[in-house]
């Protein structure tokens, strides 16, 4: 049985990081289903891989961490030490005897063996960056950690618009639309809005230039 694991969401400043993982008896049927990283396909066939994955997969697990739970589990643990754990708990469930992972860390061996550290058991673990590239079992896991951190999104977007109605972005950092919505929602709400993960630097870069300008205005 082998393995495949990866995560969606590391960088935004907005929504869940989610991690997904898939196990199938080889990769036969992805390759004929033209499986292959998330971010080389469009979204709607996205959505319909997706679902053929989750049909044709021995199994599947998702963990969704929330911005909230990432800001709290910062304080005592990096963001890799973060992936880390959760790639081991979505391995743990699977149970394959071979897993290739999508590395967080700059050492990819590293990362594998950390994950390898916190298993009950030991299968063999091939840690790659850009794993998602390279084998069709990792691409198919993040197929389905990109369409459920996008479905995410939507709900996060769709609630949100409900308070302030402009778009909301992607929710990355370096997307103009999220950056207007972040600085938007500060200026009539004086907070940043449910959802952002207040660790990251853009949030703190918002709420200091807030702050900034509210003493100027005295």
């Amino acid at each position: 049985m082998i393995g495949g694991v990866d995560e969606a969401g590391r960088g935004p400043v907005i929504g869940p990081l989610v991690i997904a993982g898939v196990n199938f008896q080889n990769d036969l049927k992805l390759r004929e289903n033209g499986v292959k990283d998330s971010k080389k396909l469009s979204p709607s066939r996205r959505i319909q891989l997706a679902g053929k994955i989750k049909e044709l997969a021995d199994n599947f697990e998702v963990i969704k961490i929330s911005a909230q739970d990432i800001d709290d589990m910062r304080r005592v643990m990096t963001l890799n030490e973060i992936e880390v754990n959760a790639f081991s708990k979505i391995i743990e469930k699977l149970k394959p005897d071979i897993c290739y992972v999508d590395a967080a860390d700059v050492k990819d061996e590293r990362f594998g063996k950390d994950i390898q550290s916190k298993l009950t058991f030991k299968p063999e673990i091939i840690s790659k960056h850009k794993a998602d590239e390279i084998y069709p079992i990792v691409g198919a896991a993040s197929i389905i950690a990109k369409t459920t951190r996008d479905y995410e999104i939507s709900i996060i977007e769709s609630d949100l618009r409900k308070k302030l109605d402009i778009p909301m972005g992607s929710g990355y950092p370096a997307d103009p639309i999220t950056q207007n919505f972040l600085n938007e929602w500060l200026i009539k709400f004086g907070k940043l809005p449910p959802h952002t993960r207040h660790s990251w630097k853009t949030s703190q870069k918002l709420l200091d230039n807030y702050k900034t300008r509210k003493l100027d205005s005295f």
